[in-house]
């Protein structure tokens, strides 16, 4: 993977508990360390759109030619709209990284789609797919299209500022900024 290759960065905006509309989710795309755009979209709040919305917002990018990783801070998007990381990186012919600074807590992760969420076991199975989250350069990371020396590599050449690659940092930034009408209120 060239140093200079673009690295989409993708992150949803913050919601209210009560929030069961869409929510704004935001891609910037980066080239080495340099922010190059911001890409938007919508996903439904727990909903099963994530994957072809995230699709559709990089390949119709300007960006999508140069583009070789997509990166994401956890797998679901707008609470539980899981992405297929395995899907998503065949569709746009590109790796999909998963980080997290934490491990997550899986039996409560599994109870609350199985109990608690609407197409809760198809989510599931879409987490189970990904594989399980994996120690790699300080943080945990599932990956679709890459070994995990290129994972720690990358890793390592976006996380400039702490522990998180840029361009994760820099979607949770921008994306802050669309948040969801009572979020603050």
């Amino acid at each position: 993977m060239s140093p200079l290759s673009h690295v989409i960065g993708v992150d949803d905006a913050p919601f209210p508990r009560a929030h069961r509309g869409d929510v704004p989710i935001v891609g910037v795309a980066f080239a080495g360390t340099r922010l190059e755009g911001v890409l938007s979209t919508k996903v439904r709040r727990d909903g099963a759109n994530g994957t072809d919305a995230l699709a559709s917002m990089i390949s119709r990018s300007r960006f999508a030619a140069h583009t070789r990783l997509v990166m994401m801070e956890g797998i679901a998007l707008a609470g539980f709209n899981v992405v297929d990381v395995h899907d998503l990186a065949a569709r746009l012919g590109m790796a999909v990284l998963v980080v997290s600074k934490r491990a997550p807590n899986v039996p409560a992760v599994r109870k609350a789609l199985l109990e608690k969420v609407p197409g809760g076991a198809r989510k599931w199975q879409l987490i189970e797919k990904a594989g399980p989250m994996e120690p790699c350069a300080g943080l945990f990371i599932q990956r679709a299209g890459l070994g995990m020396d290129e994972a720690a590599s990358v890793i390592r050449r976006f996380a400039v500022h702490g522990r998180l690659p840029e361009p994760v940092r820099v979607a949770h930034l921008v994306a802050s900024v669309l948040a969801v009408p009572g979020v603050h209120d």
